[in-house]
């Protein structure tokens, strides 16, 4: 498969309290063996879904013929990953899965992002022909084959979040129940690594604050709360509402499009608990696969600094003004 090299470097420089933002355009594995071992504390992306759109790069990742060789391909950058990521660093990945009958979408024919209108799927049909090995109506299973293949590459998978969508994308079909959630997996180079849980814990439910109020009338406290065991880390204990409790792992977040033209886009509310959770203030932030800087926008607004890798240029422009706008008067951005 043609490899699309670097072609140039766009440093998005964005400083606010000396914070900085810079996107690399090229291939994501070899742009990120260029990068300094140990450069950043955590990585947070959505890379291509197999088999679903044609962003008509050379190189790109998601047109391969067999399942096994896009989990293989995709797995090369995490190897690289691995270098440039901190020893107590972790990965966030967002990954959706496919069906193996089902047609692919070209977004890059007539999209936003050359100034026409996002027709939709419908108009960019792409016939793909059933993989070897799997049946018209499978569903492939490509995160968990994606998260199965991290783990015998060394890295520790620490949990599967499932994005819970409240408005998932309408589907036609009578003999399954339709799509609404995608996972988020979490993986570390080590068993001990950073992790911020207070900065993500959540409300308890009234239901929860009921009983914690019956349990100190009680004189039981938080020992009964939480069943003995020892708090994790600099949680606050569960006995103290204003603490709030360790956040759940079904995070449930609407679907939000960006109107400045990708087609797939994360939002921002799914990916800021990973942002926070995984770095510190004046961290890093890696996403290999850059594509409309939603992870650097996040990063910056949280006051770490970003680094992007993206292999189309007309979508490292879009998200050069994307975290610039996001930044306002308070940053200046500088593209070579």
């Amino acid at each position: 498969m043609a490899r699309l090299g670097i072609i140039g470097v766009v440093p998005v420089v964005v400083r606010l309290l000396m914070l900085e933002a810079q996107i690399i355009v090229g291939d994501a594995a070899e742009s990120l063996a260029k990068l300094d071992a140990g450069s950043v504390r955590t990585c947070v992306t959505s890379p291509p879904y197999w088999g679903l759109r044609d962003y008509g790069n050379d190189g790109q990742l998601g047109l391969e013929g067999k399942p096994q060789e896009f989990v293989e391909n995709l797995c090369k950058v995490f190897d690289e990953v691995w270098r440039v990521l901190a020893d107590d660093g972790t990965v966030w990945v967002n990954l959706g899965d496919s069906y193996a009958n089902g047609g692919m979408s070209n977004p890059s024919a007539k999209s936003t992002l050359g100034g026409g209108k996002d027709r939709g799927a419908a108009d960019y049909s792409i016939a793909r022909k059933v993989p070897a090995g799997l049946k018209g109506k499978d569903l492939v299973g490509i995160p968990w084959r994606f998260a199965f293949a991290m783990q015998d590459r060394g890295w520790y998978l620490r949990q599967d979040i499932i994005w819970a969508k409240p408005n998932p994308m309408p589907e036609s079909v009578t003999d399954r129940c339709t799509k609404s959630h995608e996972y988020v997996f979490l993986f570390s180079k080590q068993p001990k690594y950073f992790f911020d849980s207070v900065s993500i814990r959540e409300p308890f439910a009234e239901s929860s604050l009921s009983r914690l109020a019956q349990d100190v009338k009680n004189q039981v406290g938080s020992t009964r709360a939480n069943a003995g065991a020892k708090t994790n880390g600099n949680m606050k204990a569960l006995g103290d509402p204003e603490g709030g409790r360790n956040k759940r792992s079904v995070w449930n977040v609407g679907v939000a499009r960006y109107k400045g033209a990708h087609f797939a886009v994360y939002p921002p509310a799914l990916i800021e608990p990973c942002i926070k959770a995984g770095s510190a203030e004046g961290d890093t932030v890696l996403d290999p696969f850059s594509g409309s800087g939603t992870t650097g926008e996040v990063a910056l607004q949280n006051g770490r600094n970003y680094l992007g890798l993206e292999l189309n240029p007309d979508y490292a422009a879009l998200s050069e003004k994307r975290i610039s706008d996001a930044i306002g008067l308070m940053g200046k951005v500088l593209v070579s």
